[in-house]
């Protein structure tokens, strides 16, 4: 029972970890977000551009081989047709559904984490010591013990104390 506990546990912790949160709140916002702007695409942009030319504007196509027809007696294709019309349609979707992100979540998002960021005090915090600093630390003092041993009584490191004497029987 501790096993599922503790499964139950980490997954309940996996799933309050913001990032998670945050992804699926910009999913289902950006689900809402797509549907209006495919509606305001297919709806008043499509439209415009058919009153000004002569189709809506996922009908607009090019030819890539032979004159693009449909065939009387089978009913089938005849030619390569290009659709450009339905990719720029669903460029202009993308470039509104991106703007609209932006601009309606993005900014004031950063404009309120910099107010946040601005209220807070910066403490400053030393530099951590990086590898070189430490061993700079070592050396230097190690070549203090060796210069202060050296100054007492004229020693050297690894010396007998007694200044190199035999000692008196």
């Amino acid at each position: 029972m501790s096993e599922k506990q503790s499964v139950l546990a980490g997954f309940k912790e996996f799933l309050m970890r913001g990032n998670v949160v945050e992804l699926a709140v910009a999913v289902v916002i950006g689900a809402a977000f797509t549907k209006i702007v495919n509606a305001v695409v297919e709806g008043v942009i499509n439209p415009v551009v058919g009153a000004i030319g002569p189709k809506d504007l996922d009908a607009y196509q090019s030819c890539l081989k032979a004159p693009c027809s449909v065939d009387p007696e089978t009913g089938e294709a005849v030619g390569i047709a290009i659709q450009w019309g339905s990719v720029l349609s669903a460029s202009i979707t993308f470039l509104m559904t991106a703007a609209v992100v932006y601009f309606v979540m993005i900014m004031p998002m950063n404009r309120y984490q910099q107010r946040v960021a601005a209220r807070t005090p910066v403490v400053e915090t030393p530099p951590s010591k990086t590898e070189l600093d430490v061993l700079t630390e070592i050396r230097d003092a190690l070549v203090a013990q060796r210069t202060s041993s050296e100054e007492n009584d004229g020693a050297t490191v690894g010396a007998p104390r007694d200044g190199g004497q035999s000692p008196k029987s």
